[in-house]
């Protein structure tokens, strides 16, 4: 089993983002990972169904994503995290497909591992085995009880990944197995590689097809 589970942006400044997401969806903040301190961030989660959307911010200078910020020019898609139930497995095939392991963290609840981007092409991946199936540690230990039934969305159907040669990297995705939910577009130029775009499940069939430009990413409700 492999399922989209959390998508990560990054911004400059969280705040505004978050304001931007809680005010245009209805969901709300479910946590504040302190662990991203390791990575010189600070984040927020918001909870969509059983789903999350992560925003990063960088607190120290010379961070990954300070300077991924930097070659942008803003913020936008950060990384593609995935709920799996066979980690190892996974992990032994994607080394023998010659895709190396850039950080492992094991923890009470859940284990992860994040892919060489130069390995994998178009954006950070992560796959992720939660204990209990189901259960979600990033998002903190209030989520499951969360009131949702004011949002507009309840799941986050697929990314978008913009890439100079979006086939190629389609075709390197679904050799890894780390495809579920995404669809590949081509740069335009100005654009770079990474996530452009979050498809969203609207609550109300009358909202689908419309669009909301938040933190460098698309998001469209389907």
């Amino acid at each position: 089993m492999i399922r989209l589970r959390q998508v990560a942006m990054i911004a400059t400044d969280l705040d505004p983002v978050i304001e931007q997401l809680t005010a245009t969806f209805g969901i709300e903040v479910c946590f504040h990972d302190p662990g991203v301190a390791e990575f010189g961030l600070r984040n927020a989660l918001l909870l969509v169904g059983d789903q999350f959307l992560e925003v990063l911010s960088p607190i120290e200078d010379g961070t990954t994503a300070g300077r991924l910020l930097a070659r942008r020019g803003g913020p936008g898609g950060y990384m593609a995290i995935y709920d799996v139930d066979d980690l190892d497995a996974r992990v032994e095939r994607l080394e023998t497909l010659g895709v190396r392991i850039v950080w492992r963290g094991d923890f009470p609840g859940i284990r992860g591992r994040h892919l060489h981007p130069r390995d994998v092409g178009g954006a950070i991946v992560s796959i992720d085995e939660p204990q209990p199936a189901g259960s979600w540690r990033w998002g903190g230990p209030d989520w499951p009880a969360m009131d949702t039934s004011d949002a507009a969305v309840d799941g986050i159907t697929g990314v978008v990944v913009a890439a100079t040669e979006p086939e190629r990297v389609a075709a390197r995705w679904s050799e890894l197995e780390v495809d579920e939910a995404v669809r590949f577009v081509e740069g335009d130029g100005a654009a770079y590689d990474g996530i452009v775009g979050v498809e969203l499940h609207a609550v109300d069939r009358a909202a689908v097809g419309a669009h909301h430009d938040i933190g460098g990413v698309r998001f469209t409700l389907v």
